[in-house]
């Protein structure tokens, strides 16, 4: 049997059947992209069933654009909006969730490093000089050092 033949007989629900695995992928691998292609097949299957007659050639195109467009859309909106409410967007970046927090020294600030307790942390900072139990806001961080300023009352 010819391959071209075989892809001759493709049916809507064909595209439906790849979109249901390329969703059991997303599911046992997540990361937001399998999910896209799946959605793109599904709708190329609406287009098949819609519009019968097709050259797979036809829907392959169809398939092939959508899934890139899905994709492109997808990664566009997250870099503009991101996943700020997604507790995992945090996940490795623990320092930047404490920006804005405020917190008091621990150690003295003395020639611009110190050490603050955050939670159940001790932090390296640094800032202006400044004696221990000054309240301190952090404003910034870069690394596993959070850099400080006094804290306002």
């Amino acid at each position: 049997m010819d391959i071209l033949n075989w892809l001759d007989g493709t049916q809507f629900w064909h595209w439906w059947i790849l979109a249901a695995l390329f969703a059991g992928i997303e599911i046992l691998a997540p990361g937001v992209f399998f999910i896209w292609l799946g959605a793109a097949a599904a709708v190329t299957g609406i287009i098949a069933l819609v519009i019968p007659g097709l050259g797979w050639e036809i829907e392959a195109l169809i398939f092939a654009l959508l899934a890139v467009a899905s994709v492109i859309a997808w990664r566009s909106y997250v870099k503009k909006n991101g996943n700020k409410d997604d507790p995992a967007s945090m996940l490795n970046r623990r320092g930047e969730q404490l920006i804005g927090r405020t917190a008091v020294l621990s150690e003295a600030i003395q020639n611009g490093r110190g050490k603050a307790r955050i939670d159940d942390t001790v932090w390296r900072v640094e800032g202006p000089d400044m004696p221990a139990g000054v309240p301190i806001k952090v404003i910034a961080v870069d690394g596993a050092i959070l850099k400080v300023e006094p804290a306002r009352s």
